[in-house]
Parts: C-alpha cells; structure tokens; sequence
C-alpha cells in the first residue's frame, strides 16, 4: 500500500508531511512557494486524506510508509518538512535512516510525550474531543458544507479550526458525506500519537547526526516551551530552534511568508 501524494516545481527533493486532521490539501500553498527552490512531495499519511486506511497507526510504521515512498520515487536523500504528528514521523525517520535525511525541519512539536500531566494532558484531551466530535455529528445527512460546519459548531467553537477539519469531508457515491479520515483508528491510537518518539519509535541511536536539524515553533503555540529543548537537544545536539512571531501552532497558516522564508533561509544557509 502506497502513500498518495502530490509533486510540483524542480530543485532539491523536499517532502512535507502533515499533521493530525492534515492532509496534502492543506499544504498546498505552502508547497508552491517552496516550488520555486525544491521539487516538492506532498503526502497524504495513512489514514488521511487519499490515503489507504489501516487499522495500524503508530510513529514505526509511518516512518516505514515514508521509506517505501521515497524508494519508489527513487530519491535517495531529501530535506524532510514535518508539522505536529508529520513531525514526529520525520524524527522517528530521521533517527533510523539518517543516511537518507538531506535536512530535518520539524515544525511545532517537541519529541516528547503529550499524553503525561499538565498541558500534555490538555493537548490530549482536546485532541480526544474534537475526534469523538467529527464522529458523533450525523454527518451523512448534512445537505452541505454550511450544514456540516453547522453541526461541527456545536461542539468545536473556533471557526477556523473548523474549517481546517471540514477539509477532511468527501462526497460518497450516493453524494452523502463522509469523512476521509478513519477516525476510529485515530481515536483508538490517540495514544500512540501523543507519545513521545522514545516509547512510540524505539530502536534508534542517539544522540542523531549529520544533518542540519531546525525546529520551528509559534510563539503563541504550547507545542514547544523552553523545558522541552533539552529533549530536542538530547536527539539532535546541534538543533537550531527557531521561534515564529505572531504564529500558533498553524506556522504556516498564521505566518506563512515568514514560514516559508524561515524554511528557505535554513535550507539554504
């Protein structure tokens, strides 16, 4: 089973891996900015977007559907681009096939657990809300977008995170909707995916060299606080961390110009 994913523009090879709830769709623009300096693949990982469903989802096996992929695009080494859980795939990556890493840009996630106490908990509750949100709205009978986001409201109040999970709505053969993603799995290895990358991708080396290794982080984002840097750092010692004004944990929604620039500047350096 392959991963489904979109190229564009020429240059180095670049991938770019989504988040939870993400999909290529969401990257896209990000994907064309960076066109202009990288061949970009953008993936959809399993059990996103139009990729397959598993019932399996773990940080080894999308690391091991990352490999697959760029085998089959036979590229031998490319800059690897991951966002929250995208980021998470590209360290557990990183660490076991080093040789096969250009550079490492890791944006908005720290490798550490996010299922402990205080705001790990949080981010886990949260996420466990909005699951059982997209899953408890009778989503097949919504006439439209408008209806869905209507229901959708009643539990999640933000309106663009709303609309950043309705990217995930299909029409099915019979014009009904349905969602892409497989959110039974998702919700049932809701653990998995905020654990951190030493329980959840064992097997690898640290510390982890010979690459360049750069971590985006919102300013206004929990995602990564100062006391996670000694775990980033414990990984990869020579770890630039880098903090984005005026974003959150959506880098390159809230700042995309600054995003990308950050990217190319780091890339290039």
């Amino acid at each position: 089973m392959e991963l489904y994913y979109r190229e564009l523009g020429e240059g180095p090879p670049l991938v770019i891996i989504h988040g939870l709830y993400g999909s290529s769709d969401n990257w896209m623009k990000t994907a064309r900015s960076l066109s202009n300096h990288f061949r970009v693949y953008v993936v959809d990982l399993r059990n996103h977007g139009r990729t397959f469903h598993s019932d399996v989802h773990n940080y080894e096996v999308m690391r091991d559907d990352l490999l697959e992929l760029l085998d089959k695009l036979s590229v031998e080494k490319a800059t690897l681009l991951g966002h929250s859980m995208g980021g998470k795939v590209a360290v557990c990556f990183a660490g076991h096939y080093p040789e096969r890493v250009e550079q490492l840009i890791v944006a908005d996630i720290a490798p550490v657990s996010y299922s402990g106490t205080g705001r790990q908990s949080e981010g886990r509750a949260y996420h466990a809300a909005v699951l059982q949100a997209m899953k408890a709205i009778d989503i097949d009978s919504a006439g439209s977008r408008a209806e869905a986001d209507k229901r959708l409201s009643g539990t999640v109040k933000n309106q663009r995170i709303r609309q950043f999970l309705l990217k995930n709505l299909k029409r099915n053969e019979d014009k009904s909707f349905g969602w892409r993603i497989n959110l039974d799995v998702l919700i049932k290895e809701l653990d998995n995916i905020m654990d951190g990358i030493n329980s959840s991708c064992p097997g690898f080396s640290i510390p982890v060299s010979g690459f360049p290794v750069l971590f985006i982080r919102g300013e206004r984002s929990p995602y990564i606080k100062d006391e996670d840097f000694p775990a980033i750092r414990k990984i990869f010692p020579q770890a630039e961390i880098k903090t984005l004004s005026g974003a959150g944990h959506w880098l390159h929604v809230e700042q995309p110009g600054k995003f990308v620039k950050s990217i190319v500047s780091f890339t290039f350096s």
